[in-house]
């Protein structure tokens, strides 16, 4: 009888159950979209337990569809990183919304951290730079300004979307997996337990927190209420390590990019701690057995998120797919230059004040030439952060992409034209959950190893520059003079 694997996929604008075989085949998917709240400028929430009850139902329809629980060989779980959620251990319910990864409101915090000269110290502790986007500020912030959160005391549980979802699966496990406790700024690279001096330094009760554990092994077992049988959870990982394992990066220089809400870059570092010196982040990749991969990463905060912007708030598309027959019915973008900061500007820049703007208008101007700003901009992005990587050491010799926008062939060759580099994009650009269905197929011995796994890849396409170097160097300067 063959047994698939189920991967709980926790993005920001949706969550999904998807079914895997061991040999990679893809048996479906079901989907729910998520509510994002907007409680002022700079803050993003979601509601926690809509999150917790959507996923369920969509991991349900996918094991009926499968023939039932005991179909079901193991569960893989990819989420949202940094996303925080507090809740009460004897009641399970949250204590508020989930504070969003994108969410800004720890940005003074990380400003005041950063006058008492204590960046470098966490920077070179965890490879992350002092940022609101990560983890501990927004639990910070949950403390001090939510009473029923300090009220919890020892019963009070903080953790990231996974940690949410399996203490409920399991009846109470609270774990999290080495890549997301490396997104915290509370957990050392090279360290497993949390540490003590950046708890006290955020103001963050280790009590409060989840255990870290591997990626790859057996965390817990679903009861059997839950889902319909005690199902295994054998694969975990923040979204974008898992994306980089879906997309076969598995040894060092090899490099991804996903463009979904936000566009990530994660290039493989191997067993050696990353250290940037150009605003770069170090972050565990994977840790299987006790061995710990490392990545460097560059992170963009806006990017499909800046489609639907466009969509939803200024109504000059009707859906994100049509953005490519738009790009391509004018020549150029007409003088237009998109900054799109709406949720300040990540990597290398580290800028959370950052705002959106759109120059070079003209009577001329139409909404098809921001369009085409708008996703000339991710290259633009990501040809900063090549420049980062490069002085790092790490330049890049081909890039894998994926993620929904990727499915974009005119963002695709615009990307190798900018960035004068081969691309490659999968026939299946959803590598995240692909890539958390490869680490549970490992956890639960379906396969020995992540090269083992590779079997599970799909083929890819490639893109291969062919921009004039006077266009590119042209679209460059007027990037710049808009990025200041």
């Amino acid at each position: 009888m063959e047994r698939w694997l189920l991967v709980l996929d926790e993005g920001t604008t949706s969550t999904r159950a998807m079914l895997y075989g061991p040999d990679g085949s893809f048996g479906g998917m079901a989907q729910a979209p998520l509510e994002q709240y907007y409680p002022q400028p700079g803050w993003v929430e979601h509601d926690a337990e809509e999150i917790l009850r959507k996923t369920l139902d969509v991991a349900r329809q996918m094991i009926a569809k499968a023939g039932g629980a005991d179909r079901i060989a193991a569960i893989g779980i990819t989420n949202q990183r940094e996303t925080v959620v507090a809740w009460d251990r004897r009641t399970g319910r949250a204590l508020g919304r989930a504070v969003v990864w994108q969410d800004r409101r720890g940005a003074g915090a990380c400003e005041a951290l950063r006058q008492r000269g204590l960046e470098p110290m966490v920077q070179d502790r965890t490879g992350l730079v002092l940022d609101p986007y990560f983890s501990a500020t927004k639990m910070a912030w949950m403390l001090a300004n939510r009473p029923e959160v300090a009220a919890a005391g020892g019963n009070l549980a903080l953790g990231t979307v996974e940690s949410w979802l399996i203490w409920h699966l399991t009846g109470g496990e609270h774990v999290t997996d080495a890549s997301n406790a490396s997104r915290t700024s509370l957990l050392a690279l090279d360290g497993w337990d949390w540490d003590a001096e950046l708890c006290d330094i955020f103001g963050v009760p280790r009590a409060a927190l989840p255990r870290a554990v591997g990626c790859a092994e057996t965390v817990g077992t679903t009861l059997s209420y839950m889902l319909g049988g005690a199902i295994p959870i054998t694969g975990m990982a923040g979204d974008q390590q898992a994306a980089t394992i879906g997309q076969g990066c598995l040894s060092p220089g090899q490099t991804k990019a996903t463009f979904g809400t936000g566009a990530f870059i994660l290039s493989n570092s191997g067993t050696t701690l990353p250290h940037s010196t150009h605003r770069l982040l170090g972050t565990v990749l994977y840790d299987i057995g006790g061995t710990r991969i490392y990545a460097l990463e560059g992170s963009v905060f806006v990017a499909g998120s800046l489609i639907k912007w466009l969509r939803d708030n200024l109504g000059i598309i009707a859906a994100a797919q049509d953005t490519d027959r738009i790009a391509r019915s004018v020549p150029d973008n007409g003088g237009v230059v998109f900054l799109p900061a709406l949720a300040g500007l990540g990597a290398p820049h580290w800028r959370p004040e950052a705002t959106a703007s759109i120059t070079g208008m003209t009577h001329a101007t139409t909404a098809a030439h921001i369009v085409r700003a708008a996703l000339e901009s991710m290259a633009h992005q990501c040809h900063d952060l090549k420049q980062a990587f490069a002085a790092d050491g790490a330049d890049w010799k081909l890039l894998r992409i994926d993620g929904g926008m990727s499915g974009n062939d005119w963002l695709a060759q615009d990307l190798a034209d900018m960035l004068d580099v081969s691309l490659e994009r999968p026939a299946d650009v959803e590598t995240t959950a692909r890539g958390a269905a490869m680490l549970a197929a490992v956890g639960a011995g379906l396969h020995a190893s992540l090269e083992d796994a590779r079997a599970m890849l799909p083929p890819s396409q490639a893109f291969e520059p062919a921009m004039a170097p006077e266009v590119r160097a042209a679209r460059l300067d007027a990037w710049r003079r808009i990025v200041g």
